[in-house]
């Protein structure tokens, strides 16, 4: 399973992509291109259309109007098995009476491929997910990140030009979903197909993806590399999803090229502008936790701690500023509920958006 087989396929490419269950407009017509090989990840809250977009692509729910291109081809009056994409649930879908040897030469019967040469790529599949051991027993015999690994053997071993992925890693516990994370690009990166993987976790986009797509409605609210959209979002709930937790209403009081200084709950924080914003307007800025400080002494936002937990090297907080602003917070040193602090934002680390929405 070499990366130079399977990236040949050519890009694929979402155009005016629609899809209406009746009078609710789950995809309000994405346009997007993945180059092949890609690594993307749709990222969004429940309800947003990302799963609604991936079962368009894998032929499982049909467009209401608009196209899908693979490689110059157009795919989405295919039916499902013609287009020859690997899938992963996150219910894995394993067949409980066979061995995980048989639940992945499954796909290879479907298409006749010979018996000899389908265990010659069961083999090198087991080999690729690190299952060699495990490959007669049957999926209730074995753990749930085994499982997962015979589901990804499973969608790549038909070799597919395309690996879909629905949240696959949610089912799992937190010590199971970061080995997983990283045996799925380890995957990925040596088999060469092009990805896509459904997901609401921003740690998980931010950690697998080339590029990340973020959802709300139906629709795409910024395309980009994973360190683009967790410094620079474009949009409140972009921010919101990267895990800028912290919202407050302030004022402009100067902008110099993408930098700004805004005045919000008694203190002036020097951020990055989105939007064009202009000295005297409302501005809501989002940060998150760990880059809003508690500071000893000094300028910064005046408030009183409302809870502390300690999280290994730091402890993080909420606060309330005197305007009522909640604030998430981290801090050095360890601090008492009801005590006065200070805080400051790293600069340039938040980010402020036209206001005063919320």
């Amino acid at each position: 399973m070499t990366s130079a087989r399977n990236s040949t396929a050519g890009a694929l490419r979402l155009a005016g992509v629609r899809r209406a269950f009746g009078a609710y407009i789950a995809l309000a017509g994405l346009d997007l291109e993945i180059a092949p090989g890609e690594f993307i990840a749709l990222l969004g809250p429940s309800g947003c259309g990302k799963t609604t977009a991936l079962n368009c692509i894998a032929g499982l729910t049909p467009l209401t109007s608009g196209s899908i291109w693979l490689g110059g081809r157009r795919i989405d009056q295919l039916p499902p098995e013609a287009r020859g994409f690997g899938m992963v649930f996150q219910s894995y879908a394993l067949f409980p009476h066979m061995s995980a040897r048989r639940n992945i030469a499954f796909g290879l019967a479907m298409q006749g491929i010979p018996k000899e040469s389908a265990e010659e790529r069961v083999n090198e599949a087991l080999a690729m997910v690190r299952l060699e051991a495990q490959a007669d027993k049957p999926p209730g015999q074995m753990s749930g990140g085994q499982q997962q690994r015979v589901a990804i053997a499973r969608a790549i071993v038909i070799r597919p030009p395309l690996v879909l992925m629905d949240e696959p890693l949610s089912n799992l516990d937190a010590k199971l979903r970061l080995e997983m994370r990283a045996e799925i690009r380890r995957i990925h990166d040596a088999i060469g197909s092009t990805t896509i993987y459904v997901t609401h976790d921003q740690d998980e986009a931010l950690s697998l993806a080339d590029r990340i797509v973020v959802m709300r409605e139906g629709a795409i609210r910024q395309v980009g590399a994973p360190a683009d959209l967790y410094e620079r979002p474009e949009h409140p709930d972009v921010a919101d999803f990267m895990g800028f937790r912290t919202r407050m209403t302030g004022r402009v009081v100067a902008r110099d090229g993408e930098r700004a200084i805004v005045e919000a709950c008694g203190a002036r924080l020097q951020v990055l502008a989105r939007d064009a914003l202009q000295p005297g307007e409302k501005a809501l800025l989002a940060v998150r936790p760990e880059d809003l400080v508690a500071m000893r002494d000094g300028d910064g936002i005046e408030a009183e701690v409302e809870a502390i937990e300690y999280r290994g090297r730091a402890y993080f907080g909420l606060a309330r500023a005197k305007t009522a602003d909640e604030l998430y917070f981290r801090s050095d040193a360890p601090l008492g509920r009801g005590q006065a602090i200070r805080l400051n934002a790293t600069p340039d680390r938040a980010v402020a958006f036209s206001g005063p929405s919320r």
